[in-house]
This record gives C-alpha cells, structure tokens and sequence, in this order.
C-alpha cells in the first residue's frame, strides 16, 4: 500500500515523533511509504527507506496558500498519488482534506490536540466544519472522540504508540531525581511555571534530592532560571537541555511529573513509565487519565492543585515501596500503546474506507 504522512515539519515535538514511528513501522511491515513536510527544520529523521518530499518552495507568502499549491501540483500527477494521505497537527490535516477531496485521494486526518485547546481562526474552521469531509479522523482520547462524533466525523480513537524498548530492571537503584522533560519555550502549556512554586518547598524539605529538567529553548530557560533563584533551589535543579538520550535519563531516575495545563495523549507518561519511573500527573483535561488510574500506575491530582500536588510528591519521596509497586504496575500497563497494536487499528481503518 502506498501511505503518504503529511506534516508541516520535523521538529523537536511529541506529533512529529509519532509520525516518525508509525512511518518507519508502516515500512518495516511491507508499506511503500514517504514523508512529506512543507517547511524546515528536520530534527527527526525516518529510516533510509522510507521516501522523504520536501515542499519547502515557492515565492506564496501565505503558508496555508503555498503549501496547498506545492501539495496539489505534487498530486497533479497520478503516478504521485498515494492509497491513503494521513495529514498530521490540525492546520495541514485542512490542506490534506482539500487535496484528497480535489483529486479522490483517501485521507485519514490525525489530530494530536484535545479540541479545548486555544487555535487560530483556520485551526477552529478544521475543527468544527472541515473534519466532516475526512474520510477518517483519529483522535487520542475518548473525550475528544465524543466532540467530534457530535459533529457527524467519522472519528476513532488512535493512542500514542510507546516510543521505548520497555527498560528490565533487576534492582531499583536509581538516582534520587524527579524528572520533567518538554520544550521549555512552552512553559505555560508545559506547567513549568508553576511547577518551581510546586516543587520548591519539596527540595527544601529533601535536600538529597534534585530536579532535572530535560528541553531546549533559551527564552523558557531564562524565564525558569529566573524562577528557580527567586524560590532559592538553583543548587537542587539541573537543566539537563535537549538530549537524545531521554530513555536513559529516564531509567536512572525515580519519579516523572507532569504539572501541564493541557494536553493530548502525552507519550512523555507512557515512556517514563517504560522505563520504570513512578510517574504523578495533574489531571488535566484529557491525556493522563487515560494513561494512569490513580494509585495503581501512578499518581493523579486534581487539575491545577499545587498543594495536593506538593503533597503527593512528598509522599513519594517518602515511600519508596510505592514508588517500586507503581513503577511496576506502570509496565504492565502499556500494551496498548504498542507500535503493533496501534498499527493494527490503522490497517482496521484503510480497511474501512478504501
């Protein structure tokens, strides 16, 4: 089958990591499949046999209109059309919709934000009236699958695949760290803002325990150093900055928090719980309820309650068997978010439409 992935580009960001796994999957199970981008930059690379197209010129200011054109002259050719377009992020899922109407082309929109989540005008017009003439939207939570079934989408729900190799632990012996990771230019999506307040009097109270955060972005950064010397901790907070080695800072350490204001499916969870960690998570809108059930797999706390949240992370500091029991109930959690698994759903949908 030929499978084209549509994003707009490669950049450092949860979605663009999906469609590198789901491409170079797609490709290693007999798919003839190509990745196209409408801009720089290219941070993910997929494997050497899946085809790469970049739309990147053109004299068209506009980004919606440039990108739209290179995409049709692309397909203008028949040889060039593929059985199924999956467009990524909600603006490009737009332009797939339009080209796949224009020249009968399948298409399976994948969106990767919950529908609450603030979008410009284009982003809102997608949303409410052009996901109707997809020939298939996933989704990643069940609350956004009931907003879009209202609008007559033919919707279904497509989990994050978990991106690493489950880490075999023999004995816990871990260094005493709390982890975060993400784009720290995102702070206020991200909650970083809010977490060195959370966290600050948690250090204080355990000395021998750090905080490492792990992203790039030199204004976040700025603006979280700024934060962690008003709160006095800068001696118990490391800013590790972007790394390719996230699965082995994650297998070191002992807790993973997430204090985001809003997400998706946030495959940062189903990783650190791959790799053992004894995760605690606000329960924000969508996203981590669907991945943790409190106090088996991990911790939740109410939206936005940063002393339930200090609380629940001195708990676990303190507790070292809870740590381990949640670690281990975290693994035993992820089968559904294996890569196989959720290809399988995606073979169920061309099924479907083609």
């Amino acid at each position: 089958m030929k499978v084209h992935f549509l994003v707009n580009s490669l950049v450092a960001g949860g979605a663009e990591r999906v469609l590198i796994l789901l491409a170079n999957y797609f490709e290693e199970q007999g798919q003839d499949v190509t990745i196209i981008t409408f801009n720089e930059p290219e941070v993910f690379s997929a494997n050497k046999n899946v085809k790469r197209i970049r739309l990147h010129g053109g004299k068209i200011k506009n980004h919606m209109v440039r990108s739209t054109k290179n995409l049709a002259s692309l397909y203008f050719k028949k040889k060039n059309r593929p059985d199924v377009l999956i467009p990524f992020m909600t603006q490009t899922n737009l332009i797939g919709i339009i080209i796949g109407k224009l020249y009968g082309i399948k298409v399976v929109s994948a969106e990767h934000n919950n529908h609450l989540k603030e979008i410009n005008s284009i982003g809102n017009f997608t949303r409410n009236q052009a996901y109707k003439y997809t020939d298939a939207l996933t989704v990643l939570t069940g609350f956004d699958k009931k907003f879009y079934k209202s609008k007559n989408v033919n919707v279904h729900i497509m989990p994050n695949p978990s991106t690493f190799s489950v880490f075999k632990e023999t004995e816990r012996n871990r260094k005493k760290l709390i982890l975060a990771v993400g784009d720290l230019n995102r702070y206020h999506h991200k909650g970083f803002d809010n977490l060195i307040p959370i966290i600050a009097p948690v250090l204080k109270k355990h000395s021998d325990w750090k905080l490492k955060l792990v992203g790039g972005g030199d204004e976040g950064m700025s603006f979280i150093t700024n934060l962690v010397e008003k709160h006095n901790i800068a001696d118990q907070v490391i800013f590790e900055g972007y790394s390719t080695e996230v699965a082995k800072l994650m297998s070191e350490s002992e807790i993973y928090i997430m204090t985001s204001r809003f997400e998706g499916l946030p495959m940062v969870l189903l990783e650190a719980m791959s790799q053992g960690m004894a995760c605690i998570s606000f329960d924000c809108k969508t996203g981590p309820s669907d991945i943790i059930t409190d106090s088996k797999n991990g911790i939740l706390i109410e939206d936005q309650n940063f002393d339930a949240m200090s609380n629940g992370l001195d708990q676990l500091i303190n507790n070292p068997e809870q740590r381990k029991e949640l670690a281990a109930n975290g693994i035993n959690s992820l089968d559904n978010f294996k890569i196989d698994v959720i290809y399988n759903k995606y073979l169920d949908i061309f099924e479907s439409i083609l």
